[in-house]
């Protein structure tokens, strides 16, 4: 679904990424519209490789439970998808800093799920810790959504908060992304426990 065009404003390929992906480039704007989800920007600055990827936790994970909790396996295998394919690409890990965005209260969650998207800030803050990626630079929480375009070359991130009425589409995604996260969460809790959902 990762859409590719040409900005005239920007004179640079510009490439959208949506919820669930990721995509990596040196000279690429990357672009996406977060509500309740969160982007990293990730740029090793001496290779000049970086990436941002899109995604969200199917439930409440705090930082303690980082290694314990099934829904906390969503965001790392987000991150590792991510951090992997730079390394992949020739990024040093040692060189890596990051940028983080999103989880705004856009999203209607239910009460049990906790209060998800402070779960996925403080998830991607933790595990960006424990891997020793600095965060240079954060823009999370509140109540509106966020249009971010990544500068690849550069590392500049341009961020302009929205309403959810203003990008409709972007938002009915990451509905949907959201819909299918939880869906997968609960079909995995139910093989675990021996049941079958019919």
């Amino acid at each position: 679904m990762i859409g590719k065009r040409y900005s005239i404003r920007f004179k640079k390929n510009m490439v959208v990424i949506y919820p669930g992906e990721y995509y990596i480039s040196t000279k690429d704007i990357i672009s996406t519209v977060l509500g309740s989800c969160i982007s990293v920007c990730i740029k090793d600055a001496r290779t000049g490789i970086a990436g941002m990827n899109h995604f969200l936790l199917p439930g409440d994970v705090r930082s303690r439970d980082i290694f314990v909790s099934s829904s906390a396996k969503y965001g790392m295998f987000a991150m590792e998808l991510l951090i992997g394919e730079l390394v992949k690409r020739g990024a040093d890990r040692k060189g890596m800093v990051a940028k983080v965005f999103g989880g705004a209260h856009v999203l209607n969650f239910r009460k049990t799920d906790g209060d998800v998207p402070d779960s996925n800030i403080e998830f991607v803050l933790a595990y960006l810790s424990m891997e020793r990626i600095p965060v240079i630079s954060k823009d999370v929480g509140g109540n509106k959504g966020r249009k971010i375009l990544f500068f690849t070359d550069t590392g500049k991130v341009l961020l302009k908060r929205i309403s959810p009425q203003a990008e409709p589409d972007a938002i009915r995604a990451e509905e949907e992304y959201k819909a299918k996260v939880f869906k997968e969460s609960s079909e995995k809790r139910s093989l675990r426990s021996g049941l079958t959902l019919f």
